[in-house]
C-alpha cells in the first residue's frame, strides 16, 4: 500500500510500513485574511515564506490553494504554484474544488501531484478522474456524496469504498487513492475521535489504500488547539494514518508526529527521535586521558 508522489527531482512514498508524510498546509489563504489580500493583490511575499518555513519545518508535500473569492483563481493557482517549486524541490498538493483550476494547476506541475480533492458525488469523480488519469497524478478522496457529510461512520466507509472502486474504472490504481475519512470536530461530536480511529483501520484492511485528513478540524471551537491537534495525530498515526494535512511549523505536531512513528515502530533504531532530542554533545564518549 504505497502512493508515490514527486516533484523534479524528489520521491515521497506514502505507506503504512513508512514514517508519516506530512502535506503542509500553509500555503491557503482560507481563514487568512492578510495572506489572501496579498495574493489578490499579486504580492507571494507570504507564500515564498511559508514555502520555505515548512520544509525548514519537515513537510514533505505542500499543499497549494488559491481559494480568494472575486479573483482568477485558475491562474493565481497556476501562478503559485510554479512560484512554489522554484523555491523547494518537494511534491505538490493542488488544493482546489474548481475543475479549471485543477486543469491549470496540473499543467504546470513538475512531477506526480496530489490532487485535493475528489467527493463521492458522481459529477465531481466524473470531472475529477479524467484529469487525475490524464496527468498521472494521485487524488485525495473525501467521504461525502450527493446527501453531504453524514455523521454516521459506516455511511462515510461506504463513500470511501465508493470512490476507491470508481477509481479504477478510470484505470487509475488504488495505490493513487489517498481517503479521507473526515474528521468531525470533537467539540460538536464528542466520540468523533473514537470513529475516526475505527475508520482508518476499516480503510487500511478492507480498502486497502492510505489515508490523510485536515487534522485541525478535531479541534475546532475549543481552547488550546493544538495540544488537541498534536495528541490527536499521535494517536492517529498509532491507529494507521499515513498522512495529514497539518501545520509542520508547530513545534507540539512534530513532536507528536516523531513519538507517533517511533511508538509505531516507523523510526529506524529510534534515530529521527534521538536526533531531534539529543543536546549537542550528549551521548558522545568522552576521550581518557592518562597522566
Amino acid at each position: 500500500m504505497e502512493t508515490i508522489l514527486s516533484s523534479k527531482t524528489k520521491t515521497v512514498i506514502i505507506g503504512s510500513d513508512r514514517p508519516f508524510t506530512i502535506i503542509g498546509e500553509r500555503i491557503n489563504p482560507t481563514g487568512r485574511k492578510l495572506l489572501a489580500q496579498e495574493m489578490a493583490a499579486g504580492d507571494f511575499s507570504r507564500v515564498e515564506k511559508d514555502a520555505l518555513a515548512q520544509v525548514e519545518a519537515g513537510a514533505h508535500v505542500l499543499d497549494v490553494n488559491a481559494g480568494i473569492p472575486l479573483i482568477d483563481e485558475p491562474a493565481v493557482l497556476a501562478q503559485t504554484i510554479q512560484l512554489v517549486q522554484s523555491l523547494v524541490d518537494l511534491p505538490i498538493c493542488i488544493d482546489s474544488s474548481i475543475i479549471e483550476a485543477l486543469k491549470q494547476g496540473l499543467a504546470v506541475v513538475e512531477g506526480k501531484a496530489l490532487v485535493n480533492s475528489v467527493t463521492g458525488e458522481n459529477e465531481s469523480m466524473e470531472a475529477v478522474f479524467p484529469l487525475v488519469k490524464k496527468y498521472g497524478a494521485a487524488v485525495i478522496g473525501i467521504s461525502n456524496d450527493e446527501d453531504g457529510v453524514s455523521q454516521d461512520p459506516d455511511v462515510r466507509f461506504a463513500v470511501a469504498k465508493k470512490i476507491v472502486e470508481r477509481v479504477m474504472d478510470y484505470g487509475i490504481a488504488k495505490e493513487d487513492v489517498i481517503i479521507d475519512p473526515l474528521i468531525m470536530p470533537i467539540g460538536a461530536v464528542p466520540q468523533s475521535g473514537r470513529e475516526f480511529f475505527k475508520l482508518l483501520y476499516r480503510i487500511q484492511t478492507e480498502l486497502g489504500v492510505n489515508t490523510t485528513g485536515g487534522a485541525s478540524n478535531i479541534s475546532f471551537g475549543l481552547p488550546n488547539r493544538q495540544g488537541i491537534n498534536a495528541h490527536f495525530i499521535a494517536a492517529a498515526i498509532a491507529n494507521g494514518m499515513t498522512s495529514a494535512i497539518t501545520n509542520p511549523c508547530e513545534e507540539s505536531v512534530r513532536m507528536a508526529i516523531r513519538a507517533g512513528d517511533l511508538l509505531a515502530g516507523h523510526d529506524e533504531n529510534c534515530m529521527t527521535w534521538i536526533k531531534a532530542n539529543r543536546k549537542p554533545g550528549e551521548g558522545r564518549r568522552r576521550r581518557r586521558t592518562t597522566e
